[in-house]
């Protein structure tokens, strides 16, 4: 397995730093206040953060992202091409897209994305993986070298595995999914792909969850 490092504020919001031959890869920012637990999860490991990429533009996502670029000028920021509009705070649907309500905070950045991505890029060695739903550019990201999934808020793991398609009474993060059968569809695509590790953006990583991810999807049907 990769050397994955997984860094919590609460106990209920991630973010991941991935080892890569040049530094490290973070996977979101997490909330406001954040920046400081990151750097010294980067220090401890050794070694520099080199990009930053952010599987969507909710506020418990983005919400360190201004005070990290700050400090780390170099660092790149990826989004995805759909959702780089939504950290902008243009908050304007597509003519193909469900009509439905942006759920959740967007409360935008003033940093500018460096690189905007679409699926099958590559953010270093991850994979960028459509997973639109909980919002309209929202992304996962696979590791080839040993299949994890950073899979941001398409599962989450707080109070068992979950798609955010549906309310879970534990951690209701279906209250800000954008459209929810996208959503679940998206569950589905990222299921198939049969992830070894499911690192979600809320509660612990989860080994060999295949099987969890299915009831999750049968829940969600």
């Amino acid at each position: 397995m990769t050397d994955l490092n997984r860094i919590t504020r609460l106990g209920m919001v991630n973010a991941y730093l991935v080892r890569e031959d040049d530094g490290l890869t973070l996977i979101d920012t997490m909330i406001g206040g954040s920046a400081g637990k990151i750097i010294a999860g980067a220090e401890a490991s050794g070694a520099p953060i080199v990009r930053i990429v952010l599987t969507h533009a909710h506020a418990d996502h983005i919400g360190s992202l201004d005070v990290l670029k700050e400090k780390l000028p170099q660092a790149e920021v990826v989004i995805s091409t759909r959702d780089a509009r939504l950290l902008a705070q243009d908050m304007s649907l597509d003519p193909d897209e469900p009509k439905e309500k942006l759920r959740g905070g967007y409360p935008g950045a003033e940093t500018k994305p460096d690189r905007m991505v679409d699926s099958g890029d590559r953010v270093g060695s991850l994979e960028v993986i459509a997973s639109r739903g909980h919002t309209p550019g929202h992304v996962a990201l696979r590791d080839p070298r040993d299949g994890t999934l950073y899979c941001g808020d398409a599962y989450s793991t707080l109070g068992g595995v979950a798609t955010s398609a549906k309310l879970n009474p534990l951690f209701p993060l279906a209250l800000f999914t954008w459209h929810r059968p996208t959503e679940l569809e998206s569950a589905r695509a990222l299921r198939a792909l049969e992830p070894t590790r499911l690192a979600p953006g809320h509660g612990k990583v989860v080994e060999n969850p295949l099987q969890a991810m299915d009831r999750a999807i049968a829940r969600g049907s």
